[in-house]
């Protein structure tokens, strides 16, 4: 039975699991979303929530205290300035833990922890050479709709040009018709 276990220890050290902790919340602030394991998601959420807590408070105190884990100046302010005031009407509740799967090489079950509310940055990362290569497969997938878009509007464009052609054709034959028989009256 497991009755009063305070936390997971995760197989690390005390320091080694709170300097993780405290990288993996600032990456789940900086980017609103964060891969990881579902144990470490688990307590990740115990962490995050406890700080976004604190930045709900917005005084020095709660700054202080929350600056003690997240060392980045940048995100510090994103959360006491954008995350605080987003949430300080919700009662707790601040992050979710979507489920993955099992990652392929050790079986470890993986989950998202995003921010409720927040729609996360995606970025993908470009990686050597095949970032090339889909480029010029976008470019060769849109190059084939293009020739087809261009086939399609070849004939309405000669019609048109046909069309505009020959009217003034017809009005240049009823213009000499007429002109002869002035011709014949004088």
């Amino acid at each position: 039975m497991h009755h009063q276990i305070d936390h997971r220890k995760l197989g690390r050290t005390t320091e080694h699991r709170i300097a993780m902790l405290r990288n993996q919340a600032v990456s789940l602030f900086k980017h609103d979303r964060v891969k990881t394991t579902l144990e470490k998601a688990k307590e990740l959420r115990r962490f995050a929530e406890k700080l976004i807590t604190l930045a709900k408070k917005d005084t020095l105190h709660a700054r202080r205290i929350a600056a003690r884990d997240v060392h980045d100046p940048e995100v510090l302010r994103k959360l006491f300035a954008t995350l605080g005031p987003l949430y300080a009407t919700r009662p707790g509740g601040y992050t979710r833990i979507v489920k993955l799967g099992w990652r392929k090489g050790d079986g470890a079950q993986l989950a998202f922890l995003e921010l409720v509310g927040r729609e996360p940055k995606i970025e993908e990362k470009p990686v050597k050479g095949k970032a090339k290569k889909a480029e010029t497969s976008e470019t060769a997938a849109e190059e084939p709709k293009k020739k087809v878009a261009a086939k399609k509007a070849a004939p309405k464009k000669k019609a048109a040009a046909e069309k505009t052609a020959k009217a003034p054709a017809k009005k240049a034959k009823a213009e000499p018709a007429a002109a002869p028989e002035k011709t014949t009256e004088e």
